[in-house]
């Protein structure tokens, strides 16, 4: 009929499992422990691949051949300097963010390049100068997330080798010193672990902001304030507190049972998508078993605790570690400070929001959902003072 307004549909809390849009960038099949960049396995492009391999792959589609990779590392390494107005306030950024740690200075550094640079809304742009804005964007936070984080600890910014691919130039930048090879592996699996993950909080945040007609930097500063949260941010540093409550082999049981009757999370365990082994744990733990060190000893042993006591005390209950937990083992055998790990997470993830915003973008529809009123009823009368 004429005139007719359709209620809007009743949707699960948290949007979830709602599909909202259709992307070509990947996808999360939580039921089987698996998820893709495009149509490869993230965690076999992570074996097989460099992190430049799979920026490559999100922003354009296809994987690089031996040329190619040469080139692009080149390219996106060239781009790693900061303007001169942005290396300016990077002190007074690190110095007033200090207690929330880099990322919270990385969203004001994030304003200040995309200015610098001269980013104009994506609504205004062709694909080819979106693109070239999110390479910008890319290269660039790795230098932002270091410079703040020395900064922050009265050290001095390390600048970035041109000679350096991604996961290499960022521990020489943290750290000052070359990296030793196996460390820079480790480093860059975990990177190209965490590049893309469906459509979480951060990403969805971004393709908002873009389906605005937003410039780049705007979305991704979104994306960073979303990341913050605690509730999506990931803890790899809250999980390796758990192993430190823990302390000893003879505590763990104890430790474990107390939590689960008194109903407490117990950090670096259960992912609100998968029912299964988060695949990325499994490639972590792996990794971390390579380094042949007590604390993964002490990790894997915890692991297997909590899954048995959890099925003792809590039958038909699955919980599995998380990306989080074993994250935070590679991490620190890897020399990264523990302030460090979710914004070693923003420096992988950022790829995959710039993919997203770069996707969005295509389309001008704006996202603009509805929401469902529950109040008072109205038009009631407006009393009188």
């Amino acid at each position: 009929m004429a005139g007719t307004i359709t209620a809007p549909a009743a949707v699960p809390r948290g949007l979830a499992g709602v599909v909202v849009t259709d992307t070509e960038l990947g996808d999360v099949r939580g039921r089987e422990g698996f998820y893709h960049y495009r149509q490869y396995s993230a965690v076999e492009l992570a074996g097989t691949r460099t992190f430049e391999d799979v920026w490559h792959l999100m922003f354009h589609g296809e994987l690089p051949d031996a040329e190619g990779r040469a080139a692009f590392t080149a390219r996106t390494a060239r781009l790693r300097h900061l303007p001169e107005g942005v290396r300016r306030a990077l002190p007074d950024l690190a110095r007033t963010g200090a207690p929330a740690g880099p990322l919270a200075g990385l969203r004001t550094a994030l304003s200040l390049l995309g200015a610098a640079k001269n980013f104009r809304p994506v609504y205004d742009l062709d694909a080819a100068q979106r693109a070239e804005d999110a390479l910008a964007a890319c290269a660039a936070v790795p230098t932002l997330l270091t410079a703040l984080h020395r900064l922050g600890q009265g050290l001095e910014p390390v600048e970035p080798r041109d000679d350096l691919p991604y996961a290499a130039n960022y521990l020489y930048m943290l750290t000052g010193s070359l990296p030793g090879p196996e460390h820079v592996r480790a480093i860059e699996q975990y990177l190209i672990s965490t590049i893309d993950h469906g459509f979480n909080a951060s990403t969805f945040t971004a393709r908002v902001v873009a389906s605005t007609g937003a410039d780049v930097a705007a979305s991704l500063v979104a994306a960073v304030g979303a990341l913050s949260g605690p509730l999506h941010g990931g803890a790899p540093s809250r999980a390796l507190d758990t192993l430190d409550a823990i302390g000893t082999p003879d505590r763990i049981d104890g430790w474990i049972r107390e939590r689960v009757l008194a109903g407490e999370r117990i950090m670096g365990f259960g992912h609100p998508v998968y029912r299964t082994e988060d695949p990325r744990s499994r490639m972590l733990r792996g990794i971390a078993q390579g380094f042949g060190s007590p604390l993964v000893e002490f990790a894997v042993e915890v692991e297997r605790r909590v899954e048995a006591i959890l099925a003792e005390l809590k039958p038909g209950r699955e919980l599995h570690t998380n990306v989080e937990f074993y994250a935070g083992v590679v991490m620190e055998l890897c020399g990264l400070p523990r302030a460090m790990f979710t914004p070693t997470f923003c420096a992988a993830r950022v790829v995959g929001w710039s993919a997203n915003i770069l996707e969005q973008s295509a389309d001008s529809k704006i996202i603009r959902p509805a929401a469902r009123y529950v109040g008072p009823p109205p038009p009631q009368p407006v009393p009188a003072v």
